[in-house]
């Protein structure tokens, strides 16, 4: 292949076939003007010179020359030089600033990165972002619940700092939330029965994958005989109740819940500030009683279907039981559990050797063996048993006719 048609670009490349046909008396040069998109009087100069300089003439006359706005080559080996030591690691958005800011060498930050590519200066690329679709609200009440908790002053310099474990329906955008010390598993346990206390059991629950939410442990050997995968007690208490867990990819797919902690962040500040609210205590008792109730009013929207998919909490449901911390512990032989660096003293006896240690929101104990409650009492140290008195060991001497003495007289009548 010749050199001068390995420097012409695609769009040059298709010319050659059409001008060799209009010098070749093949077609016209009005039909030719048609194929290439340009003026019959472009391809009679084209035409012309091709038959003076051949295929060559068909480049730009342009292609390798500098542009008339081309950087200085200094500058541009100064402003590559800061990148690669100064600034090295910084993006060509952010390296531009500073060099504008810092050094007064303007560069915009597309140039710059095409320097980057030419001179192979290594920088952190930008992922394209990904496309997310627009998800429609579901169609009743109670059928997706979006939970997430949010840090942040909500108090201000007036109290401590806190997090809005919030709430808040995807059919309708009715919220609700309790404020708590921290996110974790007892606030997310807490907040969530007193949900269901008020609205019922929801149908899903839409989350993020927070290590209280979802596991990341293996499953164990009994988790895989039984086809089920490692639950976290937040998920174990909700499986319990029969809510579906949706796991979220990103903070984007649960927006609705994300966009109402926006909402909150400015309204709820602001109308603490104004009732001067200092405390936890009084921030939830003002969340109950004032703000959600004037939120939802003003916020809800209507589900496109009428029905509430909230289930009622079954009466005999013991809810104590289903927001505790589960664990199993080994029964020693002398009915003894350890359990949180404490002892337990079983005083009805099973016959096993594994129970099931519940420990409620509130600390309580207890203690089961196939749904049935074991009496124990708290000891403060394990008993052990009885050590021998110490006897200190008789110090052994070897009679005169013991073999060692024997040789070492041996050995001291030679030597003498």
């Amino acid at each position: 292949m010749r050199k001068d048609i390995i420097m012409m670009s695609r769009k040059e490349f298709k010319r050659v076939p059409v001008i060799c046909s209009v010098i070749n008396r093949q077609i016209t040069q009005q039909e030719a003007a048609n194929i290439l998109d340009i003026t019959e009087r472009q391809v009679r100069r084209i035409a012309k010179e091709v038959k003076e300089k051949g295929d060559i003439a068909i480049v730009h006359k342009s292609r390798g020359r500098p542009s008339h706005r081309a950087r200085p080559i200094d500058i541009k080996d100064k402003i590559l030089n800061l990148c690669s030591t100064t600034y090295q690691g910084f993006g060509p958005t952010f390296a531009a600033e500073k060099l504008f800011e810092i050094d007064k060498l303007y560069i915009h930050p597309d140039s710059l990165r095409k320097w980057f590519i030419e001179a192979d200066v290594e920088y952190k690329k930008r992922r394209a972002p990904k496309h997310r679709s627009w998800r429609p609200r579901r169609a009743s009440y109670g059928e997706m619940e979006q939970m997430d908790g949010s840090h942040h002053k909500w108090l201000e310099d007036r109290g401590p700092k806190c997090v809005l474990m919030g709430y808040i329906d995807d059919a309708t955008g009715d919220a609700f939330g309790l404020f708590y010390e921290y996110e974790g598993l007892v606030p997310a346990m807490d907040s969530f029965r007193k949900y269901i206390e008020k609205y019922g059991i929801p149908q899903s629950v839409y989350l993020d994958k927070h290590s209280t939410y979802k596991s990341t442990k293996k499953p164990t050997l009994e988790d895989e005989l039984n086809n089920q995968k490692a639950l976290t007690q937040f998920a174990r208490a909700l499986s319990e109740l029969g809510v579906n867990m949706i796991y979220a990819d990103s903070a984007q797919a649960k927006g609705r819940v994300e966009r109402s902690f926006g909402t909150h962040q400015d309204r709820l500040i602001k109308e603490m500030r104004l009732k001067n609210i200092s405390t936890i205590k009084g921030a939830n008792k003002f969340l109950k009683s004032y703000y959600f109730p004037k939120h939802n009013s003003k916020f809800a929207v209507m589900a496109k279907d009428k029905a509430n998919l909230h289930t009622p909490i079954a009466k005999g449901l013991d809810l104590d039981r289903i927001f505790c911390i589960k664990n199993k512990a080994t029964l020693r032989k002398d009915f003894t559990v350890q359990y949180n660096n404490r002892f337990y003293q079983i005083l009805d006896v099973p016959r096993t050797d594994k129970v099931q240690i519940e420990e409620c929101l509130n600390g309580k104990v207890h203690i089961y063996y196939k749904d049935r409650e074991l009496r124990y009492k708290l000891i403060d140290k394990r008993p052990q048993k009885p050590k021998a008195p110490y006897k200190p060991r008789k110090k052994y001497i070897p009679g005169k006719d013991h073999p060692y003495k024997l040789l070492f007289k041996r050995l001291k009548r030679k030597c003498a």
